[in-house]
């Protein structure tokens, strides 16, 4: 009985250790895909109609990371890619970006999707894709990278 207290309060102090490293997995990637282009002019919108938002995280420690380099790119109205529909934009002191689009569409027998590169000081590079859940305009997608 007497390590009773002490295994309380030792799981009281890292239970929030233990909910922020479940909350900063890091997010998982996905492919390049044949249509990345550098380069992209920097603008948080290229379209109307479907808003994405996150934060860009450490998976070390969940801290937001400041100054990332953010690249989207996806298909326009008419289904194809162009530089109409490329972006690159900064994420803000606090971690967070918002970028607005036309909603994605299908193609090729491939889901809707925004292909998205990140890359910042200290940290791997991420190329990722964020598929929307259907019948929605706006969802949260936070990036967490993985540090070098």
């Amino acid at each position: 009985m007497r390590y009773s207290i002490p295994l309380v309060l030792l799981i009281i102090l890292l239970a929030p250790v233990i909910v922020a490293s479940e909350q900063c997995v890091p997010t998982r990637p996905d492919m390049l895909g044949p249509f990345y282009k550098s380069g992209a002019p920097e603008r948080t919108e290229v379209g109307k109609g479907y808003v994405m938002v996150g934060v860009v995280r450490s998976a070390e420690d969940c801290s937001a990371v400041e100054g990332a380099v953010i690249e989207l790119w996806l298909t326009g109205p008419n289904g194809k890619y162009g530089d109409d529909y490329r972006a690159k934009m900064y994420s803000g002191k606090d971690g967070r970006y918002r970028f607005e689009s036309n909603p994605p569409l299908p193609y090729f027998g491939r889901p809707p999707h925004i292909h998205i590169k990140v890359t910042a000081n200290g940290y791997k590079e991420l190329i990722t894709q964020h598929y929307p859940s259907p019948n929605t305009d706006m969802a949260t997608f936070d990036l967490v990278l993985i540090p070098e």
